[in-house]
């Protein structure tokens, strides 16, 4: 029997452990979807979720500040476009994966905020314990998502989900007080002697209460001598009647103005019953894709607002993984934010793309007259690559039809640990890992003389590794500055190549079966095999 640990206490399932190993596949940008200005960095990615993340890692390690993300809450209801019944082990092992991918991506001082509801929420909260060390656990946000009473069980009415809030490193977070409420303001600020200085509301100077506060004499400006424990020393006392910040109460109290342009803000609390309901969601949407599209999991804009307002501030990277029907881009879109988002379905050209960019020209639906939304900006539409390497009819793996040769350089050069930068003047200096570290990728077979002529251009220290179909006997020790690896057997058994879907059988967006002419979509298998036209002839590359 293995020994036990008992130091460490951890959640167990059948499969755990078994985590696929995932290829790091390549995005394709889809001119025909992207919109709006065309130097923006928002992502907007079509494809399988656990793959996208795992295409991200490379670039995006590190960098992300704040992500949100809905997942499936397999809650085991029978949705005829939204099966999230999966059987308890798999959720896990399906949400397990993609937590840890998130993790990678958070920047150092990132958060991340995952929706769920009572079915998983408490596996789910000792599952991230693990993932990112009980530690870095920042809160439990109770979310009311509904004020009207819902009937949908035999004993109690559910109207609240959990939001699991969870930082990278907890000694780095830093999270952002919420402006005051306008009531609040109202209530508590006056100005009535027009100081310059704004508004203000008075705190008191006499704590009798408080034994750490000091017990002396001091004369008011009227001439009135007052004993009592006061918050300030006399020299204190004397600086705020100099500065005109002491006022004295009718019954002859003593106090200190406390200006609204010095309050830093509310502090954020855990119960969320004012940042809009999911019944105000599916008006949002319904706005933008009429009555018929109401989603009835849909989150709101006010919800996404608050949550990105005290972990983010303009200019912040966004991501979503479970983009739905696109309500954390558009909200961060609105808000300044930049933004990757990643749906798997059709709908992310039907609802995500057509929400995206009605937001960048300019909707005024969700959060948009609070900020004063004009439009603007952009966003590029990618889609995930298909698998580099397929069987053919025989079993062997090849590299896949559907890779032409910058796509060819790419995938080998993210395959390889290598960022794909061509240079312009020398066509074997396709990606490098380092100044002087490159990868050359090429079908053509790799003859001693080629070798030759790529060690002359070589600089003293550089060192290149040739990905190739074949090469001439003794080539892989001709130069010791050259290494030579064979397409497709340098790749076999890293990863599960000609797999294109780890997702929770979501097979189309959850749809609410009682709106009027609901009809029931058609299951949609779309491959991503759009090809890209540039760089088709580097020298080279191919026979």
């Amino acid at each position: 029997m293995a020994k036990q640990n008992y130091n460490k206490l951890e959640l167990t399932w059948i499969g755990k452990g078994e985590e696929p190993k995932l290829e790091p596949r390549i995005l394709i940008e889809n001119p025909e979807y992207s919109y709006g200005d065309p130097k923006s960095e928002n992502m907007l990615i079509h494809g399988d979720n656990l793959l996208a993340l795992k295409a991200l890692e490379q670039d995006f390690t590190g960098k992300i500040k704040s992500i949100y993300i809905d997942p499936p809450y397999n809650t085991g209801n029978a949705f005829t476009n939204y099966d999230d019944g999966i059987e308890h082990s798999l959720w896990l092992s399906l949400i397990n994966g993609r937590i840890k991918l998130l993790r990678n991506l958070l920047s150092e001082d990132g958060i991340i905020f995952i929706s769920i509801d009572d079915n998983e929420s408490h596996y789910l909260k000792v599952l991230c314990d693990e993932v990112f060390g009980r530690n870095n656990f920042v809160v439990n946000f109770v979310y009311r998502r509904r004020k009207t009473q819902a009937n949908l069980t035999k004993n109690f009415a559910p109207v609240h989900e959990h939001i699991l809030c969870y930082a990278k490193d907890i000694r780095y977070l830093k999270v952002y007080n919420l402006p005051l409420k306008e009531e609040y303001v109202k209530k508590m600020y006056k100005n009535p002697d027009n100081d310059p200085r704004g508004q203000w509301r008075l705190a008191p100077l006499l704590r009798p209460d408080n034994s750490k506060n000091r017990e002396f004499e001091l004369t008011m400006p009227n001439g009135r001598i007052i004993k009592g424990k006061w918050s300030c020393s006399e020299e204190t006392f004397q600086r705020y009647i100099a500065e005109n910040l002491l006022v004295v109460s009718e019954t002859g109290s003593p106090n200190k103005k406390i200006f609204l342009n010095d309050n830093p803000g509310q502090i954020p609390n855990s119960w969320l019953d004012d940042v809009s309901t999911s019944e105000e969601a599916s008006n949002e949407i319904a706005g933008i894709f009429g009555t018929n599209a109401a989603f009835e999991y849909a989150k709101p804009e006010g919800l996404i607002k608050h949550l990105l307002s005290i972990s983010t501030k303009p200019g912040d990277l966004v991501l979503d993984s479970f983009l739905g029907s696109g309500t954390t881009a558009s909200v961060a879109h609105k808000m300044g934010r930049k933004w990757i988002g990643i749906e798997l379905g059709e709908h992310a050209k039907t609802h995500c793309f057509k929400r995206l960019s009605a937001v960048v020209d300019g909707e005024q639906g969700g959060i948009s007259n609070s900020l004063d939304w004009q439009g603007g900006g952009g966003f590029k539409f990618y889609n995930l690559a298909p698998s580099l390497l397929n069987e053919d009819k025989y079993g062997n793996w090849i590299i896949s039809k559907e890779y032409n040769a910058q796509m060819l350089a790419s995938a080998m050069a993210k395959q390889e640990g290598f960022k794909y930068e061509p240079d312009e003047h020398v066509y074997w200096k396709q990606g490098k890992s380092s100044e002087k570290d490159f990868i050359f990728t090429t079908t053509q077979f790799i003859t001693a003389e080629l070798l030759d002529k790529i060690n002359e251009d070589m600089q003293p220290g550089e060192s290149v590794l040739i990905a190739c179909k074949s090469y001439q006997d003794g080539g892989d020790n001709r130069h010791a500055n050259i290494s030579i690896k064979k397409i497709p057997h340098m790749l076999m058994g890293r990863c599960e190549f000609g797999k294109d879907d780890y997702s929770f059988n979501i097979v189309n967006m959850p749809l609410d079966e009682n709106a009027e002419n609901w009809v029931e979509p058609e299951v949609v298998n779309e491959k991503t095999s759009k090809k890209s036209n540039n760089n088709d002839s580097i020298p080279g590359l191919f026979d």
